[in-house]
């Protein structure tokens, strides 16, 4: 099971690549400034739809398996899913590059960026995996719940793109650091919160 959820997160990279590339020529022409337009497509076209993708692997696949019968599960899931998805997200960017030495030299620039993104990606969707433990255990406030995971998931995620791509100075580097840490935390926290919760009995 963790290997088909790692190998559907990768599969869920493909979709989001061809829809990214499509938001963003769909924006081009919007009568707005520039930057705003910049931070329409980090937020909605980049953070939304990959977080969303993401969820969508372990919703439609573990939730309703036999397999899932705890309530970290859900947790590991959602980080498995999202390392599959930052697995073939890296290789995404890599590997079109024909020249070898040209590929030599990204991958060891981009190294942080490769590290980062893949501790990102594993970080918001661990905080989704959390709220949606949650969620089992108060079905009233399910929708609330799934969705503030979703929320925290996708703004913290557009910031720490927006901080990367748009910020010069040293909060460039800053920011990104504070936003993996805070998420570290949390995510370590909220597993052993879950981890004192019930079983989840599924039929």
């Amino acid at each position: 099971m963790i290997l088909k959820i790692f190998f559907y997160g990768m599969l869920a990279a493909l979709p989001v690549v061809l829809l990214e590339i499509g938001f963003a020529e769909g924006i081009k022409s919007l009568p707005l400034p520039s930057l705003l337009i910049q931070v329409i497509y980090i937020f909605l076209g980049i953070a939304l739809i990959e977080e969303v993708f993401k969820f969508l692997v372990v919703k439609s696949r573990v939730l309703r398996s036999s397999a899932f019968d705890e309530p970290t599960d859900v947790i590991l899931y959602m980080i498995i899913a999202a390392l599959g998805f930052a697995a073939l997200e890296n290789l995404l960017i890599l590997f079109p590059l024909s020249n070898p030495f040209q590929f030599l030299e990204t991958a060891v620039v981009s190294s942080f960026r490769f590290l980062g993104a893949t501790f990102l990606h594993a970080l918001c969707s661990g905080t989704i995996g959390y709220f949606m433990a949650l969620s089992f255990y108060e079905p009233k406030h399910k929708i609330k719940l799934v969705g503030a995971g979703l929320t925290i998931a996708i703004v913290l995620h557009g910031l720490y793109d927006f901080s990367i791509i748009k910020i010069e100075d040293g909060w460039r580097f800053i920011i990104p650091v504070i936003i993996l840490i805070g998420l570290a935390v949390f995510v370590s926290l909220g597993f052993k919160k879950v981890k004192k919760l019930k079983s989840v009995c599924l039929p």
